[in-house]
């Protein structure tokens, strides 16, 4: 079985920082791309950044400059750097992955980590 657990959301005033970290355990042969997407209420799933096994990142254009994602490949964890925070970036982030398992190549989700930016 495979779990996602996320970490490091929180409330936080505009203009500050956070750190979400996600780690991946159980029966895994490999990850491919890992990401972190986000929900505000009363709208759908963004991605907000995703970064591939070898290294190669992609942002929303809402947080670009301004998030850095990163992962550790022994840990299976992904991180998530977020700085200069805005009200809008308030919603709840989920990590995902795609993942290979014993019996083939699937797309996990995390249960979600609150964000809120006060203004």
């Amino acid at each position: 079985q495979v779990r996602l657990v996320e970490s490091g959301g929180g409330l936080v005033q505009a203009g500050g920082s956070l750190r979400l970290s996600c780690a991946a355990s159980g029966s895994i042969f490999s990850i491919n791309t890992m990401g972190w997407y986000r929900q505000g209420t009363g709208k759908e799933r963004e991605l907000v950044a995703s970064i591939t096994s070898g290294g190669s990142t992609n942002y929303a254009n809402s947080v670009e400059g301004r998030s850095t994602i990163s992962r550790d490949n022994a840990k299976n964890t992904v991180y998530l750097q977020m700085n200069s925070l805005k009200p809008e970036d308030t919603g709840v982030y989920y990590c995902n992955a795609v993942l290979r398992t014993w019996n083939g190549l699937y797309n996990y989700w995390g249960q979600g980590t609150q964000v809120t930016v006060s203004s």
